[in-house]
Formats: structure tokens, C-alpha cells, sequence
């Protein structure tokens, strides 16, 4: 099992992560809001804007308050050391 750090301290299992993308989209507002609804929301962002959304296999949506380059950059340097 590897772990992403997603910011604060906050980690998550990297394999079972389906997708990070942006906020800013109205569809992703959508799902944000759904999974708040239902009780699948976790708010890993302390209180910052939302720089980046986590889609879960578990239909869990993380939000995040790392920049989403960031966190796509070290999702792919886990992949990286995966391989070897």
C-alpha cells in the first residue's frame, strides 16, 4: 500500500484513487456536493480554498488544499518508484 500525501498531514492510499481534478468545474461541484449530501465528503483542506479534488474507488470525494499539480506530481513520482 503506498500513501499520498494530500497536505496537513494527510495521507491516503494511493491505489485507490481513481481520479484528482480541478473544482472549478460545474459537473465537479455537482459530485462535490452529492457526496456531501450522502456523507461521503472528507474535508482534507483545513479551511484553504479547495485546490484539488480526489475521486476514491470507495465513491469517497477528498477535497484538498494543495494545488493540484502538486498533488498529481507526486501521485505520479508513487507510480514511478511502483514500477522499479
Amino acid at each position: 500500500m503506498k500513501l499520498l500525501n494530500i497536505g496537513f498531514g494527510n495521507m491516503v492510499n494511493a491505489d485507490r484513487i481513481i481520479g484528482i481534478v480541478s473544482p472549478d468545474s460545474a459537473p465537479i461541484k455537482r459530485l462535490v456536493q452529492d457526496a456531501r449530501e450522502k456523507g461521503a465528503l472528507i474535508d482534507a483542506s483545513y479551511g484553504r480554498r479547495t485546490q484539488a479534488v480526489l475521486i476514491m474507488d470507495s465513491d469517497h470525494v477528498i477535497l484538498s488544499g494543495i494545488p493540484l499539480e502538486s498533488l498529481t506530481g507526486r501521485a505520479n513520482e508513487e507510480t514511478e518508484e511502483k514500477r522499479k
